[in-house]
């Protein structure tokens, strides 16, 4: 897809949904908010539960897709990719959030996803090696008809966090959302003017709705580095903006100011089916809508420059900084304001549970961590050293990974569980499969976070220096 043609979605419905419906059930319509939800079933990826004790990290994704939307945005033909997506990540006791934006242009592996069918059966996509300029991340929806969950085991694989849920959102959401809540008040520091999204603002505030506030978070060339990374930091801005508009205009004690909002969100949504009716929509939201905009940060996930361009059209995750935001996330830190204390958390049943021999544990390593010799030592460190029954060198992994990870099946817990703890491996790190048997071995995957065998993966979170991060009471200028 071209550039000058391509929409950049945005995400506001989802999140706005998510941050600002307390209260909502006593107000909704629900037959009618119900039908217009659209569903997907994702299988084993994500939770089945709508709320939990612990940290919980929603996928809100912005396709491109232009189906039903007429000519007059996007590539005819689209299927809808990942064009923008947030990592929504809430604190276990429900105090900060945490907005990662996912940059589409990273050139990653995409795993092998089962997908199902209209008439019930399940479609299994291969995965696709990473190569040196291909493929994008944004191909992980969409391309050679992946779903939502596709994408969610790709944010898993690259993060080493576990997606509980997907919300997805199509690029009229932005122009709907910021219309029901009466325009978004955003303030420029410069004029931003962009013929091709047709942007025309000068410098001061502005109440963005409709197609100007559309034409808003699509701009690029009206930037000074006309860079996805600085339309991410736009878009940022304008969701804060969206969330302080909706938190401070009555919304949720106005009947029906919250219809019209409800009704408008639930028709831009798609969402994995254990959360696909309004009422398990409105217990999410009531659970996560603690959060104080206060205490929300918005950041992005950390990249370079793809070394393998000339011309540099794609990027690579930044394998210095980006494991310490990751770390962060997993150990569940705020990265908007100091430190506080861990919150008592319910035990994860993946680390949990009974343990087995070492003698009884099988499994492959495969090196996706770019360090020479990290598998031969790994293997000779659990035979002689944890007395692991076999562990077998499976050699390089088609292509880095930023964290480890672990998958076996479900018969084959307690093994994953011994092999947890003499790894140090996080919760996050182990993949249970739908298969049942034992009889192959576990696959532990060594990704960018694993620095020496006998060390423990789950090391303390460093945020990296120079983390660029946003608030989202901030109503600073931007441009």
């Amino acid at each position: 897809m071209s550039r000058r043609k391509k929409a950049l979605i945005w995400t506001a419905g989802a999140l706005g949904l998510i941050l600002t419906a307390t209260g909502v059930g006593g107000y909704l319509l629900y037959e009618h908010l119900n039908g217009n939800l659209t569903t997907v079933d994702v299988g084993d990826a994500g939770s089945k539960s709508v709320t939990h004790d612990g940290p919980m990290n929603i996928l809100v994704i912005g396709t491109d897709s232009r189906q039903g939307m007429g000519d007059t945005y996007g590539d005819a033909g689209s299927v809808g990719h990942a064009d923008t997506t947030i990592l929504f990540h809430v604190s276990a006791d429900r105090s900060d959030a945490v907005a990662v934006s996912i940059p589409r242009d990273i050139v990653t592996a995409i795993p092998a996803c089962p997908t199902k069918q209209k008439d019930g059966s399940v479609r299994v996509i291969p995965g696709v090696p990473q190569g040196l300029t291909a493929p994008k991340f944004n191909e992980s929806l969409g391309q050679d008809g992946r779903d939502p969950g596709c994408t969610m085991r790709l944010v898993e694989q690259m993060t080493g966090l576990r997606i509980d849920h997907f919300m997805m959102v199509n690029f009229e959401a932005v122009k709907t959302l910021s219309t029901a809540v009466g325009g978004v008040d955003v303030c420029l520091s410069r004029p931003l003017v962009d013929p091709k999204s047709h942007l025309d603002l000068g410098a001061g505030r502005h109440r963005l709705e409709g197609e100007t506030a559309l034409e808003f978070v699509r701009t690029r060339h009206a930037l000074r580095d006309q860079s996805d990374l600085d339309r991410i930091k736009l878009q940022q801005n304008f969701l804060g903006a969206l969330i302080r508009r909706i938190k401070s205009q009555g919304t949720l004690t106005s009947p029906a100011k919250l219809f019209t909002l409800a009704d408008t969100a639930t028709k831009a949504l798609t969402v994995d089916s254990s959360i696909g009716s309004v009422s398990k929509l409105s217990s999410l939201a009531r659970n996560l809508a603690q959060v104080d905009p206060k205490h929300i940060t918005f950041t992005t996930l950390p990249v370079v420059d793809n070394p393998n361009e000339k011309v540099h059209a794609t990027v690579v995750v930044d394998r210095t900084r980006a494991p310490g935001l990751l770390a962060a996330l997993r150990d569940d830190v705020p990265i908007g304001r100091p430190a506080k204390a861990a919150p008592k958390r319910t035990p994860d049943p993946r680390l949990s549970g009974p343990k087995a021999a070492p003698a009884d544990v099988a499994v492959t390593v495969v090196n996706g961590s770019g360090i020479n010799g990290a598998v031969r030592s790994t293997v000779l460190w659990l035979h002689d050293v944890e007395g692991v029954g076999r562990a077998d060198n499976g050699g390089n992994a088609p292509a880095p990974q930023a964290t480890t990870t672990l998958r076996y099946t479900s018969a084959q817990a307690g093994r994953a569980r011994t092999l947890a703890a003499m790894m140090g491996l996080p919760a996050a790190a182990l993949h249970p499969t739908v298969d049942s048997g034992t009889s192959a071995p576990m696959t532990l995957t060594l990704g960018g976070d694993f620095t020496a065998a006998g060390t423990p993966i789950d090391a303390p979170a460093t945020l990296p220096g120079g983390l660029q991060k946003t608030e989202a009471d901030s109503a600073t200028c931007v441009g």
